[in-house]
C-alpha cells in the first residue's frame, strides 16, 4: 500500500509539472501581434482590397445607404453578427489609433497594416459624416440581423439606415466619431499629412455637431441602439472625450477648456470601454500634464486628471486596499458583465500608457499604505496579457490561431460557414443554422480574434451557444494591438 502511495504522489508531482510547463509556455508577442491586427481584416465589409489577406472573406453589404440614397459600404461588422454599429466602431478606431500613436514606432512591419485598418475605419466615418447637420449612427436593422444566421456576403435581411440630426440628436456617436477622427489625424500625420489634416477638419466639424445638438442616440434611434449598444453612462463623457483627442490633435485651447470646464460633471471615473470613456480621458490628458515634472511632483497640485488617473491605478492593483475590480485563483482581472476581455485588454492598455508617463516623470503612486511604482504596472498588464495567450489554468490562448490550443467554436456567422469559393450558392437566413448547431470547429479561422474570455473560475465553454465567452469584438482586439506592440520590443 506504501508503495501505491509513493507512486501515486510521484504521479501527482508530475502532473503538476507538466500542468506548469503548459501554462508558462514562452510566448511571441510579434506573432500575437501580428494576428490582432490581421483579424480586422475578417471584420470589413464593403468591397475587399486585392491586399486583403483574410481572403475566406468577400464582398459584403455593397449597397448600404441607398435607402436614404447615400452610400455607405465599408467600415467594420462589429463581433459575430452582420450589423455596423458606428458607436463602437469608432471606439474601435480611436483605439487603433491611441496604439499606433503611443506604440507605433515598436511596430516595425505590421505598422502598415495597423494604419490600413485605421483608414478602413475613418475613410468609412468620412461618408458618414459628409453631411453637416446628419450623422449617420449605425447600418442594419440589429433585430432583424439577429433572427437569422447567415454570411455578410449574402445578407438579406434589413439594411436600414440609422441617422441622427439636429432634432434628433446622438451626441455619444457623434462625439465618439469626432474622437476616432481626431486621433487617426494624429496617428496617420507621418503617412499621409494632406489625409490627417481632412479628418482633424472632420473632428472638429462633428465635434461642433455633436455638442451643440445635445441628446443620447438611445431616444432617437431606439431600438436600432438598445439593448444591443445602449449608451448607459450619457454622452458627456464622450464630449469631453472627443475634446481631450481634439485638444491633443490642434493644440486648440478651446477643447481644453471644454475639457477641465467638464470633467468634474463626469460619474464613475474607473470605467472604460466603448460605452465609457471616463478613465481613458484621465489618462490621455494626464500625459499633457506630466509634460511638467513640476505638475507631476508638486504636492500641493490640484490636477484632477493625475488624482483621477492615480485613483484608476489604486482601483486595478491586487494589493491596493482600494481595489475596485476581482482576479481569478488563474489571476485574471475580472469586471461585471459579459464579455470579460475587453475590460482586461482595455485596462491593460492603460496601465501601460500611464506607466510610461510616470517613468519619464519618476514618479509613483500612493494607494493607501501600497506605494505602485511604473513597474508594478507594467507587471500586472503583462500578467494579462500572458493569461489572454495562454498562461492560464485551462493552458488555453483566447486568441484564435494563436498557439497550440485555442477556441475552435466562436459565435461569429462567417467563421462558421463556407466561403463563397467554396459554396457559391446563397445561404439563407436559417440555412446557416445548421453550421451553427455543427459539433465540429469552425470552417473558416478568424485568425486574431480574441473571445469574451473565461468565467471568474477560469473555465472556458468552447461553444457558439455561449456568446459571453466565444464572441469575438473588434472593441476587445483594438486596445491589445498597442499592449502587444509594447510587449513585443520591451524587456520588461
Amino acid at each position: 500500500m506504501r508503495g501505491i502511495s509513493i507512486l501515486l504522489k510521484l504521479l501527482l508531482l508530475v502532473t503538476m509539472i507538466i500542468a506548469t510547463m503548459v501554462n508558462s509556455v514562452p510566448l511571441n508577442y510579434g506573432d500575437a501581434l501580428t494576428k490582432s491586427i490581421l483579424f480586422f481584416e475578417g471584420q470589413r465589409s464593403g468591397y475587399l482590397p486585392a491586399s486583403q489577406r483574410m481572403t475566406w472573406r468577400k464582398n459584403s453589404a455593397l449597397k448600404d445607404g441607398s435607402d436614404i440614397g447615400v452610400r455607405m459600404d465599408g467600415g467594420y461588422y462589429d463581433a459575430g453578427d452582420n450589423v455596423k454599429f458606428h458607436f463602437p466602431m469608432a471606439f474601435t478606431t480611436t483605439m487603433l489609433a491611441w496604439s499606433v500613436i503611443e506604440f507605433g514606432d515598436l511596430m516595425g512591419p505590421d505598422l502598415q497594416h495597423a494604419i490600413e485598418a485605421i483608414r478602413w475605419g475613418t475613410d468609412y466615418f468620412l461618408k458618414a459624416t459628409k453631411d453637416p447637420n446628419v450623422v449617420i449612427a449605425q447600418i442594419g436593422d440589429p433585430n432583424s440581423d439577429h433572427g437569422c444566421w447567415e454570411r455578410p456576403e449574402d445578407m438579406d435581411t434589413s439594411r436600414k439606415t440609422y441617422v441622427v440630426t439636429t432634432s434628433k440628436p446622438g451626441s455619444e456617436v457623434s462625439a465618439e466619431i469626432a474622437a476616432a477622427l481626431a486621433a487617426s489625424s494624429i496617428a496617420l500625420r507621418k503617412s499621409d499629412g494632406r489625409y490627417s489634416r481632412a479628418l482633424l477638419l472632420r473632428a472638429k466639424l462633428v465635434f461642433d455637431f455633436a455638442n451643440n445638438h445635445r441628446g443620447s442616440y438611445n431616444d432617437s434611434i431606439g431600438d436600432g441602439a438598445c439593448p444591443f449598444y445602449c449608451d448607459f453612462n450619457g454622452y458627456m463623457d464622450e464630449l469631453v472625450w472627443g475634446a481631450a483627442w481634439l485638444y491633443k490633435a490642434s493644440n486648440d485651447k478651446t477643447y481644453w477648456n471644454f475639457v477641465k470646464s467638464n470633467i468634474q460633471s463626469l460619474g464613475s471615473l474607473s470605467e472604460f470601454g466603448w460605452d465609457s470613456k471616463h478613465a481613458g480621458i484621465n489618462v490621455l490628458i494626464s500625459e499633457v500634464s506630466v509634460t511638467s515634472q513640476r505638475v507631476m511632483n508638486d504636492p500641493s497640485n490640484q490636477n484632477p486628471f493625475i488624482l483621477n488617473a492615480n485613483n484608476l491605478i489604486c482601483s486595478l492593483l491586487p494589493n491596493s486596499p482600494t481595489k475596485a475590480v476581482t482576479y481569478s485563483k488563474g489571476g485574471l482581472l475580472f469586471k461585471p458583465g459579459s464579455s470579460n476581455l475587453q475590460h482586461v485588454t482595455s485596462y491593460s492598455f492603460l496601465l501601460i500608457v500611464y506607466a510610461r508617463y510616470m517613468q519619464v516623470n519618476h514618479k509613483t503612486i500612493n494607494c493607501g499604505s501600497v506605494v505602485a511604482k511604473p513597474t508594478d504596472l507594467i507587471d500586472l498588464a503583462k500578467s494579462q496579457v500572458n493569461y489572454v495567450l495562454g498562461n492560464n489554468p485551462l493552458g488555453m490562448s483566447y486568441m484564435v490561431g494563436y498557439g497550440l490550443k485555442f477556441p475552435q467554436k466562436i459565435h461569429h456567422r462567417a467563421s462558421t460557414m463556407p466561403s463563397i469559393d467554396v459554396y457559391p450558392k446563397h445561404i439563407g437566413c436559417r440555412d446557416g443554422d445548421k453550421y451553427f448547431e455543427l459539433q465540429s470547429p469552425n470552417i473558416n479561422q478568424l485568425t486574431g480574434a480574441i473571445v469574451g474570455g473565461p468565467a471568474e473560475d477560469d473555465s472556458f465553454q468552447d461553444s457558439r451557444f455561449n456568446v459571453s465567452q466565444s464572441e469575438p469584438t473588434t472593441y476587445i482586439n483594438a486596445p491589445f494591438v498597442g499592449v502587444l506592440a509594447y510587449f513585443k520590443q520591451s524587456k520588461s
